[in-house]
């Protein structure tokens, strides 16, 4: 069964790439019309975060383009096992890779913040294509066989992959290695994981750990993005996060997971139809 995954893989990733978006638009735009739960989550977040900033014309417009992007993703995730250093060119650019080469001349590791944004998938692999491979955390999924699927694509140019659910310790083993490790910090998480830091003014329970493992191994926190612009991306590697160590710990764990919550929302504003808005960011809340 693998082996009949990759071939659909080789098929769909070998689609004209013009098509491909074109197609993954289309069926978007379908499952926008169709997928009523998931439209009206979308929606609501849009309004709790924006406020009056859009219209409800714009609003609905931005959620339409929510879809789509979900939807281009997945036959752009069909083409990732495919791209090699000289093909990688064609679809995205790259700025600000020298915020990595400074932080790793520190000798302490970097972790690389980011969330579910562009085509957060092809961020990594278009990473490693220029030579920064990386520790990934990822949740494994529920299939072993589409498991087994997605690890083949995300570890085929060189990334390595943590269990979500095993990481503290092989990040800490990373870090000390001077490497680049990859944490999505835009995510719910349940109380006892996570600290309370406002995301779009809002309270939300955001994961404190990356907070834990700066103040334990001295890493560097980049921030990097990948945009989708028209049919290409552009890698956006933005400067180091001046994170805060007062030795209060409880509320350094709580400044610094704010800052890196903040450098995800930045980029969300600048392009609010790039984001996940389909999960339910601000689903815990805090005790009464």
């Amino acid at each position: 069964m693998l082996f009949l995954l990759k071939t659909v893989a080789f098929l769909i990733g070998h689609v004209p790439y013009g098509i491909a978006v074109f197609a993954g638009r289309a069926i978007g735009a379908l499952l926008f019309k169709i997928d009523k739960k998931r439209k009206r989550i979308t929606i609501e977040n849009l309004r709790r975060a924006f406020g009056n900033r859009y219209s409800e014309g714009e609003i609905e417009a931005i959620a339409r383009k929510v879809f789509e992007n979900l939807a281009v993703m997945f036959f752009e995730f069909m083409r990732l096992p495919w791209l090699t250093e000289k093909t990688i060119g064609r679809y995205v650019e790259f700025t600000g890779l020298e915020h990595f080469d400074s932080a790793l001349k520190k000798g302490n590791g970097v972790l690389l913040i980011t969330g579910h944004f562009g085509n957060w998938e092809l961020l990594g692999v278009s990473l490693a294509l220029k030579g920064y491979n990386l520790d990934i955390v990822a949740r494994e999924l529920d299939s072993p066989l589409f498991e087994r699927f997605v690890r083949w694509v995300r570890i085929k140019h060189g990334n390595r992959l943590i269990s979500k659910s095993r990481s503290m310790r092989r990040l800490m083993k990373s870090l000390a290695e001077n490497s680049i490790a990859a944490l999505l910090v835009d995510q719910n998480v349940a109380l006892a994981e996570g600290v309370f830091v406002d995301f779009f003014s809002i309270p939300a329970c955001t994961n404190k750990g990356p907070a834990l493992l700066v103040e334990a191994s001295g890493a560097s926190a980049v921030p990097a993005f990948i945009v989708r612009d028209g049919k290409k991306h552009k890698v956006v590697v933005l400067p180091e996060i001046p994170l805060v160590s007062t030795g209060n710990r409880a509320d350094d764990i709580v400044v610094n997971t704010g800052l890196m919550t903040k450098a995800v929302e930045d980029m969300i504003r600048s392009y609010p139809d790039q984001w996940f808005w389909v999960h339910r960011r601000w689903k815990t809340r805090p005790p009464a």
